[in-house]
């Protein structure tokens, strides 16, 4: 399964363009479209640059989930909220997560909906703008996927 263009166009609404990197509330440093890997204080980038890092980094995640969802039957929706969740959160806390265990276990689960709301802090501090950000996931999730 590969992330929908839908998805990918929330992912950079939420993560915003950035030129020049910059630490975002947790205190990591990100440039372009929410890429943190070998960024530095200083650092810039280009439109096209950062779109193309956007596509790599949208790769890897997908890469990374795969193992993770071995045997989970998902639908687009379900399957791109979790991409969403894990390029902000990373790979390894989705691992880690509850949340994932409760997707794996059943995916039609209704509490899986407040497992995406547990991450909702950035830097120790509640962030509106992820509130946001799991809510559109969450809903996103539980979101049936309709027929062309």
């Amino acid at each position: 399964m590969k992330a929908s263009e839908n998805v990918k166009t929330m992912i950079k609404g939420f993560e915003g363009l950035v030129l020049k990197a910059m630490r975002c509330p947790a205190g990591v440093w990100t440039i372009g479209y929410g890429h943190t890997s070998g960024v530095r204080p200083g650092d810039m980038i280009t439109r096209e640059a950062a779109n193309a890092q956007f596509d790599a980094d949208i790769e890897l995640f997908e890469r990374r989930l795969q193992p993770m969802l071995a045997g989970v039957t998902l639908n687009q929706n379900q399957y791109d909220a979790l991409v969403s969740f894990s390029f902000n959160v990373g790979s390894g806390a989705l691992g880690r997560s509850t949340l994932l265990r409760l997707v794996k276990a059943n995916p039609s689960d209704p509490s899986i909906r407040g497992e995406f709301m547990k991450w909702v802090k950035g830097g120790g501090k509640r962030l509106p703008g992820l509130v946001k950000r799991r809510q559109r996931e969450a809903d996103l999730y539980f979101t049936p996927c309709t027929a062309a």
